[in-house]
């Protein structure tokens, strides 16, 4: 087993065994993990390691297009989760970032259930990685501050 593969299974043992939302590893060190929901979970931990998450193993609970484009921005260089979209599958494929899932839905839906999630909505728009970096990280603090609950 290489150490691409022991850093993924330690990641996802993390999320499962400690209920969180997001756990990342590298080089058999947990370097982050949250339990908060969504994609503000990542985003922190962007802002928080920046390069160091390059050639990471993430397992987030649910990847969809947005939190497949954060780990294109981050250099991450594979993924674990439990719950992924057919997009974010997509995503991670044009990117050469290995994956595995237990679930796959067709897509990542708000948290009233109603609609798609906003954040999916706006990765889907974005042209890049980076594009799709900005914009998320720009309507997390929106959404933040309107204190809103309408994320995913």
């Amino acid at each position: 087993m290489n150490l691409m593969n022991h850093d993924l299974e330690l990641a996802k043992l993390k999320l499962t065994e400690n209920a969180l939302s997001l756990a990342i590893v590298k080089n058999g060190k947990v370097i982050f993990e949250t339990k908060k929901p969504g994609i503000s979970g990542f985003l922190q931990a962007i802002e928080k390691l920046d390069k160091n998450l390059v050639a990471t193993s993430v397992a987030d609970k649910i990847v969809g297009v947005a939190a497949a484009m954060l780990c294109v921005y981050a250099g991450v260089s594979s993924v674990f989760a439990q719950t992924i979209s057919t997009e974010g599958i997509r995503a991670l494929e044009d990117n050469n970032i290995e994956y595995l899932f237990e679930k796959k839905v067709s897509n990542i839906l708000n948290r009233s259930k109603n609609d798609v999630c906003p954040f999916e909505k706006m990765a889907i728009s974005s042209g890049n990685a980076e594009d799709a970096y900005v914009k998320l990280k720009s309507l997390a603090r929106q959404m933040m501050s309107n204190s809103t609950k309408t994320g995913c």
